[in-house]
């Protein structure tokens, strides 16, 4: 039997990337700012879009204008995956920290400019009409945003902290959406509901301007991800640099789009749910006053707050599928009892319901920010994880306006429980398709350690792994063997 070998080069202390975590801290940071200020919107309209029913669609029954407003929440989401795709296009070929420095300028222009807009009655249909050309406008620069700043954080990381450092851009989201609720829920304090729904809601909105400016003065001074830095070195050195293709990512990786694609449904239906549709759920078909609902709710996320550097650190020692599963298992068992707390009436078990939900979402949310970024290559990460993305993401923020719709129609309360009760199968069926990538480098990548203690054992580690696969290989040739022989003792002649 002849058989070839391929000569690898055996991986060197050299070959590891060493980070500084003062450098990963700052990435990280710059990172969560912007992903705050997202979410600091969606906490905002979230929590007025009572008001901007009245605003915006005020000739309008009550149960439309809500519809109506939510529908504008939503409306924008169809335009994401286009900006996924033209910054996710510019960061693959620019650099990751040059488009994200373009992207929180714009989200907060965006924002700032909600609170610019005359009523209705001020400037008739033109109202809703600007309302919506912002709502586009913001929709587009955040296609590029959260798939960009995961990628800026896992590159950054070190790969047996991957996750850790992931969470905290999910802290900054559910940080944002804490501020802009409680923001909301301080100013109607502070100047009455009336006041409020007559200019009081325009505040929180100017509030986005000097969020962007400290993100993009945090985001100007940092330098590019090593990985891309490589990667970029590594194609001046070729004679022919690789072209973009969006057809390799539709054909080479079409299992890694299809397990994008089911976490981030599964996970951002039960984020838009809990954060965006439960505000208007409570207050609309619960009768609770805006206050009191809000208060409830944000209660709840600041406990997730917590939670969630937690679950980023088990995910690394743990792997990421486990906790895809708790979640997703959760919401296809606890999202009905849930529910039922939420309509007891009673305050503690009301919170006991959303704490249920919560919980959920920490468990699938924490794992976002590490899994997504290792699912594909350096060369097309940002483009193929903005496409895969932002068109879950079109799915999933039709969920407060379907959620309403139907519950009007229906007259069902329950009618969110089951929404989220499949999602919760379309995530069972995410983490069984999904490889584990904790503790591993990302795919096109050197490994990455935060000193040199770390990047000896990562090293060690590596020939554990190789060693270990060559006694695999070893044993397989043996167990081969054998069978010849038996094969060969059964029929001699053909020996």
């Amino acid at each position: 039997m002849r058989t070839s070998e391929k000569q690898v080069k055996p991986i060197e202390i050299d070959d590891i990337n060493i980070i500084e975590n003062e450098k990963t801290k700052k990435a990280i940071t710059a990172a969560a700012l912007g992903n705050a200020i997202e979410w600091f919107d969606f906490g905002v309209y979230g929590y007025v879009a009572y008001v901007l029913g009245k605003v915006f669609f005020p000739d309008a029954s009550p149960s439309v204008q809500m519809i109506a407003a939510l529908a504008t929440f939503s409306v924008p989401f169809i335009f994401r995956p286009l900006g996924g795709l033209f910054f996710g296009h510019l960061g693959d070929k620019y650099g990751r920290q040059k488009v994200l420095a373009i992207t929180v300028i714009i989200m907060s222009i965006s924002t700032f400019g909600i609170g610019l807009i005359p009523s209705y009655e001020t400037i008739g249909l033109w109202a809703p009409i600007l309302l919506l050309i912002v709502k586009i406008v913001q929709g587009f620069s955040i296609g590029g945003e959260y798939s960009g700043a995961a990628i800026f954080v896992a590159e950054y990381s070190p790969d047996r902290k991957r996750g850790f450092m992931g969470s905290w851009l999910d802290f900054g989201s559910i940080a944002g959406f804490v501020v802009g609720a409680a923001t909301v829920a301080l100013i109607t304090h502070a100047v009455g509901e009336a006041r409020f729904a007559e200019w009081g809601w325009r505040i929180p909105f100017f509030l986005a301007l000097p969020l962007g400016i400290i993100g993009l003065y945090l985001r100007n001074r940092l330098e590019e991800t090593p990985v891309y830095q490589q990667h970029s070195e590594q194609q001046a050195q070729k004679s022919k640099p690789q072209k973009f293709s969006f057809k390799e990512i539709f054909v080479k990786h079409k299992r890694s789009l299809l397990v994008c694609i089911g976490l981030v449904i599964s996970t951002n239906v039960t984020y838009y749910m809990l954060l965006t549709y439960l505000p208007s759920y409570f207050s609309h078909n619960l009768g609770y006053s805006e206050a009191h609902g809000a208060l409830i709710i944000i209660a709840v996320m600041v406990g997730m707050l917590f939670v969630q550097p937690v679950i980023g650190y088990l995910i690394d020692k743990f792997g990421r599928r486990p906790f895809i599963f708790i979640g997703s298992f959760s919401l296809i068992f606890l999202s009905y009892p849930a529910f039922v707390l939420l309509n007891s009436g009673v305050n503690y078990q009301i919170f006991i319901g959303l704490l249920i939900l919560a919980l959920s979402l920490n468990m699938s949310i924490g794992v976002m920010a590490s899994t997504l970024p290792a699912l594909f290559p350096t060369e097309i990460r940002y483009s193929a994880l903005g496409i895969a993305f932002n068109f879950s993401v079109v799915i999933a923020g039709l969920t407060p306006t379907l959620t309403a719709t139907l519950v009007e129609t229906t007259h069902n309360l329950m009618v969110p429980a089951y929404y989220l009760m499949i999602c919760g199968v379309v995530g069972i069926a995410t983490a069984m398709y999904l490889k584990e990538t904790a503790n591993k480098p990302l795919i096109g990548g050197v490994p990455i350690a935060h000193n040199i203690e770390e990047a000896q054992e990562l090293l060690e580690e590596f020939h554990e792994t190789i060693e270990q696969k060559i006694e695999n290989i070893d044993q397989k040739i043996q167990e081969l063997q054998q069978k010849r022989q038996k094969l060969a003792d059964k029929h001699p002649d053909i020996a």
